[in-house]
């Protein structure tokens, strides 16, 4: 079997390189593992819109999207208390760059339907095993099915976060521990009316919680909470390492970030629905690989291209921004006949000149920030603590607000550290 154009993976990042190819008259063919594009996953999260929205103008008039984001809180969670910024405002839903709540099996099934609209070829079950070489480029996959083989003059992966095609395409080795992570979420029932009143919104309005320290058992990561039209998906996301080293259960996790007492009230009520794991990639700007090689591009979440640094998360808005500059890459490659890595390198380009890379890079010392293990314990009891004390009405007399902050934390963290993450944070913002 022949194509000109091969993607692998069915997600945001393949989706949107096969709307684009498809609509300048290249017919890609999407190779998907799942049932349909969506099938393996059972949540998704933030979608920022305007990259999409260049793509498909106003897709939130048709798209099967949740809420939109006019709510942010971001929290610090001790033992058992919390303390929580919270921002709500109209601007933060105002299109195109609004925020959109998604839920990615209805999503992506969507935007494939999208893609076939537009004359992609979509091929559901298909699990890639290998590439196909010739000559010393990319020719093509190996697919476990009875075509056994397709040719390609080029392919692009998006396969996840582990990718093995862009492994055996030689741009990157297996996939560290310390650069991925592991979210596992659960989607809870609850009437519309109960979240619109527990949460105060109105309409399409959407919340995204974001919880550190208790939340993750004082490992590196953090706790989320998304209100969906008719529900909740909540979730821990936990380094793969730290989990590891900690032998510890996600599940685990998931169960005691529930049970936080700033939690379980918002939980009142919820019945189960769903519940999955997923790895993230998290190794930001200095652990990204390899774009292309001959014959070969790697995209979305296959090339790491997820921004987490602490105040942003986001990473399908990078997928279909990547996706885009993918296949109009390809595009150029194929008016020059060359899909060499050269020919390909207006991908990189691009990704350079837009939002994607510059995000990234303007961020790359977050990482090792978020390495820090006193962010995730000493740091939110220390805040907690200082709160607490500020507030109590009770003798001795009450400590200035800087001598009260400085001795809750210099009663957790040296000196040393304290000027060490004060640096590392300094630079990673």
């Amino acid at each position: 079997m022949n194509a000109d154009v091969v993607i692998v993976g069915a997600g945001p990042a393949g989706l949107s390189a096969a709307i684009t190819l498809a609509r300048a008259g290249v017919r890609p063919l999407v190779l998907e593992r799942g049932l349909y594009p969506g099938a393996k996953n059972m949540f998704g999260g933030v979608l920022y819109g305007r990259a999409l929205h260049e793509m498909l103008p106003a897709f939130w008039e048709r798209a099967p999207v949740e809420r939109r984001l006019t709510r942010r809180t971001f929290t610090l969670l001790s033992q058992d208390a919390a303390v929580s910024l919270d921002l709500r405002s109209p601007r933060l839903g105002t299109t195109p760059d609004a925020g959109w709540i998604i839920a990615r099996s209805r999503f992506d099934r969507w935007l494939g339907e999208e893609a076939e609209a537009a004359g992609a070829i979509i091929v559901p079950e298909a699990t890639v095993d290998d590439l196909l070489w010739e000559g010393g480029r990319v020719a093509g996959v190996r697919v476990r099915r009875e075509e056994g083989e397709v040719h390609a003059k080029v392919v692009v992966a998006a396969d996840g976060a582990l990718s093995l095609l862009a492994q055996r395409a030689g741009l990157r080795g297996p996939v560290s521990s310390g650069t991925v992570a592991l979210g596992v979420k659960e989607v809870l029932h609850l009437p519309r009316e109960v979240i619109e009143t527990r949460f105060q919104l109105r309409d399409d309005e959407g919340l995204e919680m974001i919880f550190v320290g208790a939340a993750t058992g004082g490992q590196p990561g953090g706790g989320f909470l998304y209100t969906l039209c008719e529900g909740l998906a909540l979730g821990v996301i936990v380094r793969l390492d730290a989990l590891v080293a900690g032998r510890t259960r996600p599940q685990d996790l998931l169960e005691r970030f529930k049970a936080h007492p700033a939690v379980a009230p918002l939980l009142a009520g919820g019945t189960a629905r769903e519940y999955s794991a997923h790895l993230i990639p998290e190794g930001g700007y200095a652990e990204l690989p390899r774009l292309v090689t001959d014959g070969f591009l790697v995209a979305g979440d296959a090339a790491g291209l997820v921004a987490v640094n602490g105040i942003h998360f986001e990473g399908m808005n990078l997928a279909i921004a990547s996706g885009i500059a993918a296949a109009e890459a390809i595009l150029d490659a194929r008016e020059r006949a060359d899909f060499s890595a050269a020919g390909l390198e207006g991908y990189g380009r691009r990704l350079r000149d837009g939002f994607v890379l510059q995000d990234l890079r303007r961020f790359r010392h977050a990482a090792l920030f978020l390495r820090s293990p006193r962010l995730y314990r000493e740091y939110p009891e220390a805040v907690c603590d200082f709160l607490e004390r500020l507030y109590r009405p009770s003798p001795p007399a009450k400590t200035g607000l800087w001598r009260g902050l400085v001795g809750s934390l210099r009663r957790r963290v040296s000196w040393t550290d304290l000027v060490r993450d004060g640096w590392r944070m300094l630079r990673s913002l």
